[in-house]
């Protein structure tokens, strides 16, 4: 082992432990999202006592090595850490020893030791690599995985029969390293792979030699094949073409949502890849998703097994929902049979498991269409997606060498309502405000949109800025984060199909939509003789029509969600207050207003509600004052226009200038449970004016 007296988060070590994690993780043919992990050994100076230390770093719970950071990792004490197996109580009480991992850490901060850190500390080699490839697991989860693991790899690589993540697998692992000096790693069935190395390019190069060897196994074996692993296509199953296929599941997603929202509301996410499809089209379909998914890292994240839809594409819309309904009621009995089993064995060995925690799928198949799943926000349901491709791929690998042979039902259940795994949930920090709520805001580009859009996204929505210029909304979007947090649509919302397309690509992109904020507008500052047919279309159109259209599109989607929702107007003072020469923006203001009372009467029974703000003077940052509007006014006003937001200040109640964000900040706080009894409220954000009050 190398001598180190840097600190030990600084280590040369550390460094070359961080970028192997990273190659290893950029490449998904190495491992899937969150899963596996690396370590190293080193020594450093301990700052106390001033003499070296044997150090293990070790990427911490729940860390994804693509990129992983030197934070990431949990740092111990090797004496500490191998003077536990001394005290290790046996098989039965295993878990009590990632409690003990806390008392070999080294210095302050870092992670928290993940389940595999024994297998790293235990294990007689300066560097090891844990993995979950697809070639890996596929072995590991065949029904012959021993027999192939010899016929690969020789000598050079051990299998190691399934037994769950833990302490004993570390002892197990360090046993059979010291009992044949020749192999590289191993294969540990129905999981992944392990190796290990004298310095870190040795361990990543026999990492991947025992990938690649794997991958090119399976591949022969494929070319050496006259079938299908997965059998030949169904007649009526095949994809559906492009455009088709995307219609198809905008329609289904928001049914497909409620159905995963029974337990607790969810996020959604799309797949339709050739993997996916290819999958979804084949004869054997329905016995493998039978089986459920192999490796832990799967499972926890796709639920034991998914949902099918088996229905040909020649279905309607109508009949596919009502196959939905009937698949939904019996996965749902099928889960709680599962869960009691897994209980009953649980009780029988002296253990108490967590309750139930939901028994809706997290995958959804629907041949023809694609792939929905779901999770507690954008990221959770996307990575879930991820995992059941790396399971497809899994299963095909396995189908073509052997059998696929996923472990027992009994050790699913252990590993999904482990008590570690329960204690790793009740440790997530509480989610925000709007946490699984799909936010839909029109005219967001800028201005008052772009403010509420950024305050729902750092209130925990999903956010879909919908703007007239495409490449705008796409960079406010990206201010807001990732394509996890917030997208960007093209949305003229006077054209009904062009909110019709805009309503389909938020479906498509979180799953559904939650909270729709008709915010897109203009304002032509003109008197009644001044006024031309087409100033009042145009602002007709765009305010009036606009949100009538955005709003009955999103309705439609609230309704087949069954999720309830809402639905904001950015109204305004002149919805109320006759002011001069603005007859088009005015009248057009208050039929909006008047729409939030409609709506709120009529959508109430779907669980809706329909709220409005009414605004004025929001002079800064404002797009419609910057586009002409301000000059106007303060022409109208006899103020400078740069002085505009001042004059609007001094004529309120609280001599305050209203701003974008005070406008979210009321949008926010209506789309709260706060406010989960008020429908129909128009809610003055004016600094007080008092002819504007509601009466």
């Amino acid at each position: 082992m190398t001598n180190q007296t840097a600190d030990a988060t600084d280590a040369p070590t550390v460094t070359s432990l961080v970028a192997r994690s990273n190659r290893l993780g950029a490449d998904p043919r190495n491992t899937n999202y969150a899963g596996g992990n690396t370590s190293a050994k080193g020594t450093a100076t301990d700052p106390v006592t001033g003499e070296p230390v044997e150090l293990l770093w070790v990427k911490g719970s729940g860390g994804d090595l693509g990129t992983l950071q030197p934070q990431g990792l949990a740092v111990l004490r090797l004496d500490r850490m191998r003077a536990l197996v001394d005290v290790y109580p046996g098989l039965d009480r295993e878990d009590e020893m990632v409690a003990a991992f806390d008392y070999c850490l080294h210095g302050k901060g870092g992670a928290a030791p993940s389940i595999d850190t024994a297998m790293h500390g235990l294990v007689d080699a300066a560097h090891v690599d844990h993995l979950h490839p697809d070639s890996g697991i596929a072995v590991a989860a065949a029904a012959d995985g021993e027999a192939i693991t010899r016929e690969i790899f020789g000598s050079d690589v051990v299998w190691v029969p399934w037994r769950r993540p833990g302490f004993q697998l570390g002892l197990d692992i360090a046993a059979i390293k010291a009992a044949n000096p020749q192999a590289i790693g191993c294969v540990l069935g129905g999981h992944g792979i392990t190796a290990w190395g004298d310095t870190s390019e040795e361990c990543e190069a026999r990492s991947l030699d025992i990938i690649r060897r794997a991958e090119a196994f399976i591949a022969d074996r494929a070319a050496a094949r006259d079938t299908h692993p997965f059998g030949p296509v169904r007649a009526g199953y095949e994809p559906l073409p492009d455009a088709e296929r995307r219609a198809r599941a905008a329609a289904l997603a928001p049914v497909i949502r409620g159905i995963a929202s029974a337990d607790a509301p969810q996020v959604g996410h799309f797949t339709d890849s050739d993997v996916v499809l290819d999958f979804l089209a084949r004869e054997r379909l329905l016995p493998l998703a039978e089986l459920g998914t192999s490796c832990p890292d799967h499972f926890l994240r796709t639920k034991v097994k998914p949902l099918v839809v088996d229905v040909p594409t020649s279905a309607t819309v109508e009949e596919t929902v009502t196959a939905l309904r009937a698949a939904h009621e019996a996965y749902r009995a099928d889960y709680a049979a599962y869960y009691e089993r897994g209980a009953a064995a649980a009780r029988a060995r002296g253990e108490e498991p967590p309750a139930m925690r939901g028994a809706d799928p997290a995958i959804v198949l629907v041949p023809g269409v694609g792939m929905f799943s779901y999770g507690r926000n954008k990221q959770t349901a996307r990575v879930a997606g991820e995992f059941y491709v790396n399971a497809i791929n899994v299963m095909r690998g396995a189908e073509t060498i052997s059998t696929y042979a996923p472990i027992a039902e009994d050790e699913k259940f252990r590993i999904e309502y482990w008590a570690l795994e329960e204690a790793k949930l009740r440790r997530m920090p509480a989610p925000k405000p709007l946490a699984t709520r799909v936010a839909l805001v029109t005219g967001a580009a800028s201005g008052i949109g772009k403010a509420i859009a950024s305050r729902l996204a750092a209130e925990g929505a999903c956010v879909v800025v919908a703007d007239l210029d495409a490449g705008k909304a796409a960079e406010a979007a990206a201010e807001l984060g990732s394509a996890d947090v917030a997208v960007g649509v093209a949305a003229d919302v006077s054209s009904e199909a062009a909110v019709q397309a805009a309503v389909r690509e938020a479906v498509l992109a979180f799953g559904g939509v939650d909270l729709v904020v008709n915010n897109a507008g203009l304002s032509l500052s003109r008197s009644l003789f001044d006024t031309t047919e087409a100033d009042w279309d145009l602002q007709h159109n765009v305010m009036a029509k606009g949100s009538f259209l955005v709003s009955r599109e999103a309705a439609r989607v609230l309704v087949d969600q069954g999720l309830g929702g809402d639905i904001v107007y950015i109204s305004s003072k002149n919805s109320v207050f006759a002011g001069p020469n603005n007859i088009a923006y005015s009248a057009t203001k208050a039929d909006q207003a008047h729409q939030v009372r409609l709506l709120a009467a009529e959508l109430g029974e779907h669980g809706i509600r329909v709220n409005g703000v009414n605004p004025d003077g929001v002079v800064r940052g404002s797009g419609i004052f910057a586009g002409g509007w301000g000059a106007q006014r303060a022409a109208v006003y006899g103020v400078p226009e740069e002085k505009l937001g001042e004059f609007y200040a001094q004529r309120t109640l609280l001599k305050r200038e209203v701003l974008p964000e005070n406008v979210a900040a009321a949008v926010f706080a209506l789309c709260t449970s706060d406010f989960s009894h008020t429908t129909g409220l128009h809610v003055p954000v004016d600094a007080g004016v008092a002819a504007a009050f509601l009466r």
